[in-house]
């Protein structure tokens, strides 16, 4: 480890959304306090005016599960790429995108504008592949265990390949 990671490392709002590229509605995280370079805890919340809120149901306010997997893999992206000094060593357009969702177990219910806790641990399996798994928390009631892939790509790489596709 190098010597210019002192942990705990605190990421407010702003500083998360200077390493990720998501913005609007899907970008919800408010906070992230790296532990370690593969261990994280982010706190992020759901508005009731939220778009996605909006149409997840009329009448009966639901995060969508989907979303708590979203803003785990951004919480696990900004954390390894603050936080773990072999991810400083990838080319610098490398950009983290989910490759695969492993295994999810939703426990209870998400309502909006409640703090929802991501207590996540990473593990780097391949050069370029990461494990992510986490606990999800709500006034420490267990809502979901997640576990998914992230895989880095140079973005470059992906622009083109998204370019090919549309063409």
């Amino acid at each position: 480890m190098s010597a210019d990671y002192h942990y705990p490392m605190l990421l407010a709002r702003e500083d998360i959304a200077a390493i990720l590229p998501h913005r609007g509605a899907i970008f919800v995280c408010e906070q992230l306090c790296i532990e370690g370079p593969h261990q994280f805890h982010g706190t992020a919340r759901w508005p009731h005016d939220n778009a996605v809120i909006a149409g997840h149901f009329p009448g009966l306010p639901l995060v969508p599960g989907v979303m708590l997997i979203e803003s785990m893999a951004q919480f696990a992206g900004a954390g390894l790429l603050a936080g773990d000094p072999y991810v400083k060593t990838l080319p610098e357009d490398s950009i983290g995108v989910l490759a695969a969702v492993r295994n999810c177990w939703f426990k209870q219910p998400v309502q909006p504008d409640c703090a929802v806790d991501f207590f996540i641990q990473c593990r780097q399996v391949a050069p370029l592949l990461v494990q992510v798994n986490a606990q999800v928390k709500v006034a420490d009631a267990d809502v979901a265990k997640l576990e998914i892939a992230l895989a880095y790509a140079p973005r470059a790489q992906l622009v083109s390949q998204l370019a090919a596709d549309k063409a």
